[in-house]
């Protein structure tokens, strides 16, 4: 179980008023002078700031982990303009004193300081031995059962691996499938207790109507296991994709306090993670790149530019899918970075995306419905068809999920579908006026991934106006990876002092 640090500003000591639960701390200080010593997952304000204490609670304290109590906001005079400023920024919560104790009890521990997301292989998967049908391994994406599952409800696959639930956590379980509408599936979960012999804790069963949202799961007194299987009746065809399971946040977000999840109707999830910074442009869109630990990337990264940042990312295949899917799905991201443009009131000139490797696609692909200021990436992969296709030769074993995209995408992994799959990005990028935008790209002179991204720019950066900036660096795609990241930080920063007149330091 999880420590949560919470800091509490105030004259009362709420040690002295309100029980904590064993895994909770609470430092209190009734004047703030310097920045504390340790990160805080909560703040309380239980009196008003002084201007002191705001540029510092600014600094330190994390989006969506600022309450401020009806000793504030209830007073006569209201809060004070900078104290509106920073609840704006931090996206703070009213919390009334008499909720506080409820919330210590049983919200607190969803503050927890580190996330974490898996994804099942697909060869974790155990196909049930009494299924006589006929079964198709679709590469690395998913299993396909064709054919009588009977008509109770039996076992069709589980997963081989059991899932750790720590004590007093919880978890978000999701399950990606499709299948006939003469086939019901049932998901059902066995808890046993970690140190005992087949000693079980819990069980439970959701039908389709329940797996129509995450399954939350809730952790007992003892470290347990959880067992996860598929059961399903009827004829025709099921397709299993993946079981993705998550700390939970319960209902204050996903993977950070404040992540929002949207899904589209083939169940494929996308992840945004919203900081409102300082309120002043631009908006930094940073594209999460290949990860297998599912959540979000560059979070202390985009925090150092000082400015409002979003951070996107999607659990699909291994480590991601490109950010690429049907019209619905690609439309999740651009609704979520016009949704905080229009937030903060921003025009596309002030607005940034960027990448690195796998976010280089999103953030090159997106910025066509954006037409951002700046476009900033390292190590670009534009011709995804490519990079799948030099898997073969080029980079046998390298990174055989560039296979799968191709796959999914297109339904072969022949040549016409590499040139489908090229065709996908290029036609797009053609179709945009670049005469207001630049971009910056860092890249490797001997990327064994897509060999000719950034001549491939070059040529297709057509527009009257648009700037280009190129930095080459030897190796292949993955050779040197520290080199493009300081790469790509030091032009950000330059970017923003220079664009946009914020102090920044190299």
């Amino acid at each position: 179980m999880a420590e949560i640090c919470i800091l509490q500003l105030g004259k009362e000591n709420w040690n002295k008023l309100y029980q904590l639960p064993s895994n909770v701390r609470l430092d209190h200080v009734e004047c703030l002078t310097k920045p504390p010593e340790k990160p805080y997952d909560i703040c309380f304000l239980d009196r008003e700031p002084l201007e002191k204490e705001i540029e510092i609670l600014h600094r330190e304290i994390k989006a969506y982990t600022l309450f401020i109590t009806d000793k504030i906001y209830e007073r006569d005079t209201g809060l004070t303009d900078r104290t509106k400023w920073l609840c704006k920024c931090k996206k703070a919560k009213c919390i009334p004193s008499e909720d506080v104790q409820d919330f210590l009890r049983q919200e607190a521990g969803y503050y927890y300081p580190q996330p974490y997301g898996e994804k099942f292989a697909l060869q974790d998967i155990e196909i049930a031995h009494g299924f006589s049908g006929k079964i198709r391994w679709n590469g690395n994406y998913s299993v396909t059962l064709e054919g009588d599952f009977g008509k109770d409800f039996r076992q069709a696959v589980c997963w081989r691996y059991n899932i750790l639930l720590p004590r007093g956590q919880s978890l978000d379980l999701w399950i990606e499938y499709r299948k006939n509408k003469n086939v019901n599936i049932i998901i059902r979960i066995v808890s046993y207790v970690r140190r005992g012999i087949a000693q079980i804790s819990n069980q439970w069963e959701f039908n389709e109507e329940d797996l129509e949202n995450v399954i939350q799961i809730q952790g007992g007194e003892t470290d347990d296991v959880l067992f996860v299987s598929l059961s399903a009746r009827g004829q025709g065809a099921l397709e299993v994709i993946a079981l993705h399971s998550r700390y939970s946040r319960g209902k204050h977000g996903y993977f950070l306090p404040g992540g929002e999840r949207y899904v589209s109707s083939e169940r494929e999830e996308a992840f945004c993670y919203f900081d409102p910074g300082d309120l002043k442009p631009p908006l930094n869109v940073y594209f999460s790149g290949y990860k297998t630990k599912e959540g979000f990337e560059g979070y202390y990264m985009m925090k150092g530019m000082e400015s409002p940042f979003l951070l996107l990312s999607e659990p699909r295949l291994e480590g991601g899918g490109f950010y690429m899917g049907t019209p619905e799905y690609e439309r999740l991201f651009v609704d979520m970075i016009k949704k905080y443009m229009k937030e903060l009131g921003f025009n596309s000139e002030q607005v940034i995306l960027s990448g690195l490797s796998m976010g280089t696609f999103g953030a090159m692909y997106y910025a066509c419905d954006i037409r951002p200021h700046a476009v900033i990436v390292g190590k670009p992969l534009a011709s995804i068809g490519n990079v799948a296709a030099n898997e073969k030769y080029l980079r046998p074993g390298g990174f055989p999920t560039a296979l799968d995209v191709l796959c999914h995408q297109c339904g072969s992994l022949d040549e016409s579908a590499v040139e489908k799959l090229n065709k996908k990005f290029w036609v797009k990028f053609d179709a945009a006026d670049w005469g207001n935008s630049k971009f910056i790209v860092s890249y490797m002179l001997e990327d064994d991934y897509d060999t000719n991204a950034y001549h491939m720019l070059l040529s297709h950066l057509k527009s009257e106006g648009v700037q280009i900036f190129g930095k080459g660096i030897h190796g292949r795609h993955n050779d040197n990876t520290n080199a493009i990241v300081n790469w790509f930080v030091t032009q950000y920063k330059k970017t923003l002092r220079e664009d946009f007149g914020r102090k920044l330091e190299d």
